[in-house]
């Protein structure tokens, strides 16, 4: 890969606290093959072992320490302190492959058009072992709406881009990735590329496990797809409402399954309506029998959690 063809690209790592895996994600990127990186991480305010381990790569990358307003913020300040045409950012408990860095680029060298690229994602346990993967899928729009599909760790996307639908929104805790996306991918072209970039680590602490956090990620997502779109996919009102009821402790549903599935779904078709006031098309076409056997899922396994 010539000069010309090497584009720089910013990496950045919101990072807080998160000491016993920042070294791996460090590593991961500092051992990319490609030539023009530039690194940055993005401390919170870490008060356990997070700034002795970022001391020890003094001149292989840059970071700050300071207190922020959360993630976005975090990534925000980052973007704007980084200079590369193409950006990602890297929480500091997931790695990217050997050789990702390249494989993105060389797409966006050889198709100029191309604002965002996402691959594909193992999960991992918190030891690092891979138990699962993301279900990443080419990209549509609209079914963006009733699934997000792309991987955050996996992507990567041009700074003009960025800028132009005004970044990351800093109001949101769970969805910003996820907002990004969509508002990226109604203004340019977005594509998929079929190949393992990264490693989505899966731990107790994490936005994605933590079941006390999931019906606030749910509810987030719903708001976010309706502010975008005008209108809230079935699919999600039903994961909302299965969430409020484990929320709730109602246990005895555990034992009674068929139940569980009518009550969530008598509120799901009750709000669907209220909401959208008509059945969306998109709606009538997920109705395949591969979809309804997923009403019946366990959710908390590692390939269930979408």
């Amino acid at each position: 890969m010539t000069t010309l063809q090497s584009p720089k690209v910013s990496i950045i790592t919101p990072s807080y606290n998160q000491g016993q895996f920042i070294e791996e994600t460090i590593q991961s990127v500092l051992g990319q093959d490609y030539p023009n990186i530039e690194y940055l991480i993005v401390d919170g305010g870490s008060n356990d072992n997070t700034i002795d381990i970022l001391k020890q790569y003094l001149g292989r990358l840059k970071w700050i320490s300071e207190k922020d307003k959360g993630q976005a913020d975090a990534i925000n300040k980052g973007i704007k302190k980084t200079s590369g045409e193409i950006v990602c950012w890297l929480n500091s408990d997931d790695t990217i492959l050997p050789g990702a860095v390249s494989k993105a680029v060389n797409l966006f060298v050889s198709n100029p058009e191309i604002k965002l690229v996402y691959g594909k994602s193992y999960f991992t346990d918190q030891e690092g072992n891979i138990n699962g993967s993301y279900p990443t899928e080419k990209f549509d729009f609209q079914r963006l709406a009733m699934f997000n599909f792309i991987s955050q760790p996996s992507v990567f996307f041009k700074r003009d881009a960025y800028d132009k639908v005004g970044g990351l929104n800093a109001q949101l805790n769970y969805s910003l990735d996820y907002d990004l996306w969509i508002k990226i991918g109604k203004e340019f072209q977005t594509k998929y590329l079929e190949k393992y970039l990264s490693c989505y680590r899966l731990h107790e602490s994490s936005k994605t496990v933590d079941k006390n956090q999931a019906l606030h990620s749910h509810k987030e997502g719903i708001a976010v797809v309706y502010s975008h779109y005008g209108w809230v996919p079935a699919n999600r009102l039903y994961g909302y409402y299965r969430h409020l009821l484990e929320s709730k402790g109602i246990t005895l549903l555990k034992f009674i399954k068929p139940l569980e599935i009518l009550i969530v779904l008598i509120l799901t078709l009750l709000t669907y309506l209220r909401i959208n006031r008509s059945i969306c098309p998109a709606d009538i076409k997920y109705l395949r029998w591969k979809n309804i056997r997923k009403l019946r899922a366990d959710w908390s396994k590692p390939d269930k959690i979408y």
